[in-house]
């Protein structure tokens, strides 16, 4: 594989993926990393031309991957990659057939992700100090994200104009820049406005603020480590022993409207995934779910104990 065509080649993707596609600086360096992690592969299988790639080099390159002890996520952005690669270089007409059109990696076991009980949530929400500043804001944020279910990088870049109360919405923008509205419900509404009202204007700075809804007390936009780093003292506090992280409200929202009797589609479009197929690992948690309560209270299994 010519190093310079392939320079080339990514040099032109990657201008793509920002400009058109939107994509944040973080998931075009993975991107990068990625595929030229690949590129090293089709070095050593001494293949020199993309039109010379078939559907079985791709397999053996994840099966690759998954030898290697990867975790699940970073082999999926690997998958995510290569994919929209071989995507732009056959629309672009820089090969004749693709590869990746129809390829499905090797499957991996999935991990669900850390869940919390409907009443472990309750704990945490029930933490911060409200007659304190800092308590409202944080108990401002934490209702927000479990009320909508948001992505950490979505949450701190919420400004005020993204927020239509009166028709109980929000806006969000999520991967790709791409616009989405949710509802949210009275009791986040009631903490959120007490929180403009009586405590952003303190932290409130003109050079740092910039619109956006949640301010740590310099005035300046929160950041996803204030925001882990927040959730990780209210966890600690409720004295939940966990893994609980940044992502983890989102995981319960999802499981939670599920286990409720929520249609996949319309949780689908909460989340703002693309692929249904993201949303489905919600589904196994809920069957887990389903299956402890059958275990726990079905007479057959009960009596087989």
């Amino acid at each position: 594989m010519s190093l310079t065509i392939f320079d080339k080649l990514l040099r032109e993707f990657l201008v793509y993926l920002k400009s058109i596609r939107g994509y944040s600086e973080n998931t075009v360096l993975s991107y990068e990393n990625d595929l030229r992690k690949f590129c090293g592969y089709l070095e050593k299988a001494e293949i020199e031309e993309f039109n010379d790639i078939t559907k079985s080099h791709l397999s053996s390159y994840f099966s690759l991957l998954i030898g290697t002890n990867l975790s699940t996520k970073t082999i999926a952005r690997n998958y995510s990659a290569i994919r929209s690669f071989f995507k732009f270089l056959f629309s672009n007409e820089y090969i004749k057939n693709n590869p990746a059109s129809k390829f499905k990696p090797p499957k991996i076991k999935i991990h669900p992700p850390e869940i919390l009980s409907i009443e472990e949530v309750d704990k945490i929400l029930n933490q911060p100090d409200v007659n304190s500043p800092r308590g409202i804001r944080d108990k401002a944020m934490l209702e927000f994200a479990y009320a909508t279910g948001v992505r950490v990088s979505e949450l701190i870049n919420v400004k005020l104009s993204d927020l239509f109360f009166d028709e109980e919405i929000v806006r969000v923008y999520g991967k790709g820049s791409k616009e989405r509205f949710i509802p949210i419900h009275k009791e986040a509404i009631f903490w959120v406005e007490k929180y403009l009202s009586k405590i952003r204007p303190t932290f409130f700075s003109p050079l740092r603020s910039q619109n956006y809804l949640f301010l740590n007390q310099r005035g300046g936009k929160l950041t996803r480590m204030g925001f882990h780093k927040i959730l990780k003292h209210y966890v600690k506090l409720a004295g939940i022993d966990k893994n609980v992280h940044a992502h983890t409200f989102r995981h319960s929202f999802a499981t939670h409207l599920l286990e409720g009797g929520a249609d996949i589609r319309v949780v689908q479009e909460l989340l703002g995934h693309e692929d249904i197929s993201t949303t489905q690992i919600y589904t196994h948690i809920n069957r887990e779910n389903l299956r402890e309560v059958l275990n726990s209270f079905h007479p057959r299994a009960i009596n087989s104990k």
